[in-house]
């Protein structure tokens, strides 16, 4: 087939994706292909890949660009090295469907159009795949082969992004548009392209593979990029404008309409445009709506033409009132679920409401709020740091977040609580100087001036966190520009060693003062004493004369709950009556059942007991995988035991920030015999695993004196 295509693929933090991307292109037959990937000074392994690649398959050419430039400017550097008769602009997270070149090529060769716009399908990271929804709109009934968007204006309410849309490159390099920088840069090329093409052709046949909602992608993550739509938006009606009479006014109103309803949408998500920056959106959303409004504009009907009255007019406040009845409205239709729905929908609103009163209230300076573990209860190192405040700095009350009252029932006695999302919780959100956490605090809570936050982490990091988790599956649908939202909240960032400080450093970024003071929470495991072991001992039941095991693995994919049974009940048996097993499971594997073990180790759940530090002081030896749990158990100088079946797996899907079989803190073994037998033996505890555990304390446990707690308290709270 005498036809050249040519396909653009920018590239930028999409390492775990790349290669399903690349591979579907070079497995595409049917006509002469062009495959330009750029390299848009991507962060992770993306540009050893495509070289990679490239030195396999000719047809591939990488350009490496030196600074970063946005999908935009990959775009453009893309098509200037061009050479097809088409061109075809495929996302590095993405990836074409089977046949879809062939079946493109034979449409472009049949009918030569301008545009030819194929169907899509929509991926989303639990597997699921959905058909285009806007399907109908274009195909029923199906239009001609050849047409124009006059002709066919339902096109322009299908999607407005390039990746389903193959060009042809000389009406595109004469069109006069281009890329724009920053956030939904494609929408200033593609609504010109389709308002000035003579020929457009649409294949209705699923083309391209579109993955929603992944981590870091524009319509998934908070960021003030958001407020780009407004310059592509001028582009749009700056290229409608100099056609003069070209564009009929029918076809403006529509691209009106669907550009005031893309901001209304981004604007109305959560979670898109950050708190701080929702008012400018909303005025630009209103200057757009007054400097391109068509004459003899009429509004549409219903709810969204109340939307478009209220941004017509600036008033953000009646938008918002209307916004929150008609989300009510719309809750489904069920009697008991819309019952359900409205009083929570109504309840939310209500809070809201009282939160933003409440801030209007003076800042209490002698309120800190502590929490862990999302509510979970007291724990962690906040809980030893609110110890060591009400010693140090009496005059500040600590109070505590709870989930429930149940949790708040459970706390040690004299401590005060509140529940979550009660009047009591969002007075003391909106008013308290200091706010205390292990994780973040919910999105919708405001970091007022003056106040105080303090992250504390809650593990010394082996496996990649935060921003290094981009282009991981392991990120799932993690929203990275959220989680810079909560990290210029903090103040402080409390870290336990070197290594933690500079990982922290890097995932995290932000203006913080680090407070490199060690752990709070390990206070208790530095100053232990023998006494503190056997009453973690006795409070537990364990058997006297019986050698503890604490058995605390992390979470893993692929560790279903039977093969972790069979692991345990394996290690029961094999180690004997001798042995006591403390199993901790994961929060996310709660309600794994072991059953007991005749003529084994007699086995106890912990997964429940509130305090992981007790677990520690009453264990002999310790039986993890890459729990951040060892680090503070090498704080007792114990035995520690790795059971590592799977390394390199774990290695590659998850990352990690160091060769942890390079410097273990005790001995390795990857089967449950081997395990049983390191433990059995002695050999945990013999002299080499006793030097491998003193070089890993001294590089993770270097301030473990038992006064990190006092020295946070001391950064952070007035001292008496």
């Amino acid at each position: 087939m005498d036809l050249r295509i040519s396909i653009v693929v920018p590239v930028h933090g999409v390492e775990a994706l790349l290669p399903e991307c690349l591979d579907s292109l070079l497995a595409q037959g049917g006509a002469e292909l062009e495959l330009i990937a750029v390299d848009d000074a991507s962060p992770d392994g993306c540009a050893a890949i495509l070289d990679a690649y490239a030195d396999r398959d000719e047809r591939l050419r990488v350009v490496h660009l030196a600074a970063n430039r946005g999908l935009g400017g990959a775009r453009r550097a893309g098509l200037e090295r061009a050479t097809g008769d088409y061109v075809w602009f495929v996302d590095g997270d993405d990836r074409l469907m089977d046949g879809a070149v062939e079946a493109v090529a034979e449409r472009l060769a049949q009918v030569r159009p301008d545009v030819l716009v194929t169907d899509f399908v929509r991926g989303y990271p639990d597997g699921r795949v959905e058909p285009n929804t806007w399907r109908r709109q274009i195909a029923d009934p199906p239009p001609p082969e050849v047409f124009t968007l006059a002709e066919k204006p339902q096109l322009l309410s299908m999607i407005m992004s390039v990746w389903n849309k193959v060009v042809r490159r000389e009406y595109l390099l004469t069109l006069g548009v281009e890329f724009g920088d920053g956030y939904y840069e494609d929408i200033s090329v593609t609504y010109p392209l389709l308002l000035a093409a003579e020929r457009i052709s649409y294949l209705d046949r699923p083309c391209y593979y579109y993955r929603r909602e992944r981590a870091g992608a524009i319509t998934h993550s908070s960021s003030p990029k958001h407020l780009d739509a407004f310059g592509q938006y001028d582009r749009i009606f700056e290229f409608i404008d100099a056609r003069g009479g070209g564009t009929p006014p029918g076809l403006r109103r529509r691209v009106f309409d669907r550009t005031v309803l893309h901001g209304v949408t981004v604007y109305r998500t959560p979670g898109l445009v950050p708190g701080g920056l929702r008012r400018e959106f909303f005025d630009r959303l209103t200057g757009h709506f007054r400097d391109h409004r068509p004459d003899g504009y009429s509004f549409p009907g219903g709810v969204r033409g109340l939307q478009y009255r209220c941004v017509a007019r600036g008033a953000r406040g009646a938008f918002h009132r209307m916004d929150d009845v008609n989300r009510l409205r719309t809750l489904p239709r069920g009697v008991l679920a819309r019952g359900r729905r409205a009083v929570r929908g109504l309840r939310a609103i209500a809070r809201r409401a009282v939160y933003r009163a409440f801030l209007r209230l003076p800042m209490n300076e002698n309120l800190a709020v502590y929490a862990a573990y999302w509510y979970r209860g007291y724990a962690c190192s906040p809980a030893a740091v609110y110890e060591k405040a009400r010693e140090l700095a009496p005059s500040v009350r600590g109070v505590w977040v709870v989930a429930d009252k149940a949790a708040g029932a459970a706390l040690p006695e004299g401590v005060d609580w509140v529940v979550a999302n009660t009047l009591p919780y969002l007075r003391v959100m909106a008013t308290a100087k200091y706010l205390v956490n292990n994780v973040n605090f919910p999105h919708t809570v405001t970091k007022r001036p003056g106040s105080v936050h303090v992250q504390t982490q809650h593990g010394t990091p082996l496996k990649h966190m935060g921003l290094d988790l981009k282009g991981r599956p392991s990120a799932g649908d993690m929203d990275f520009e959220r989680l810079l939202e909560h990290v210029d909240r903090w103040d402080y960032l409390v870290t336990p060693n070197p290594h933690t400080t500079t990982a922290f450093t890097g995932a995290y970024p932000g203006r913080y003062e680090v407070l490199e003071t060690g752990y709070p929470r390990n206070d208790r495991l530095a100053a232990a004493t023998a006494q503190d072991r056997e009453s973690a001992r006795a409070a537990l039941g364990v058997r006297e004369g019986s050698r503890v095991l604490l058995w605390a693995p992390t979470h893993r994919d692929g560790v279903t709950p039977s093969r972790r049974t069979e692991e345990l009940t394996a290690l029961a048996r094999e180690l004997g009556d001798a042995y006591t097993l403390l199993i901790r499971h994961h929060y996310l594997e709660a309600g794994t059942e072991i059953p007991p073990v005749d003529q084994g180790a007699r086995i106890l759940d912990v997964s429940g007991h509130p305090s992981v530090e007790d677990l520690c002081l009453a264990a002999d030896l310790l039986v993890t995988d890459y729990s951040s749990l060892m680090f503070d158990f090498a704080v007792l100088d114990r035995p520690i035991a790795l059971y590592v079946p799977d390394w390199e797996q774990y290695r590659k899907e998850r990352g990690v920030y160091f060769d942890l079989l390079a410097a273990p803190p005790g001995v390795v073994t990857t089967t449950v015999p081997e395990l049983a037998h390191a433990i059995s033996s002695g050999r945990a505890g013999e002299a080499e695993a006793a030097r491998l555990r003193q070089a890993f304390r001294e590089r993770f446990c270097p301030h473990d004196d038992g006064r990190a707690s006092e020295r946070v308290v001391r950064r952070v709270f007035p001292v008496a």
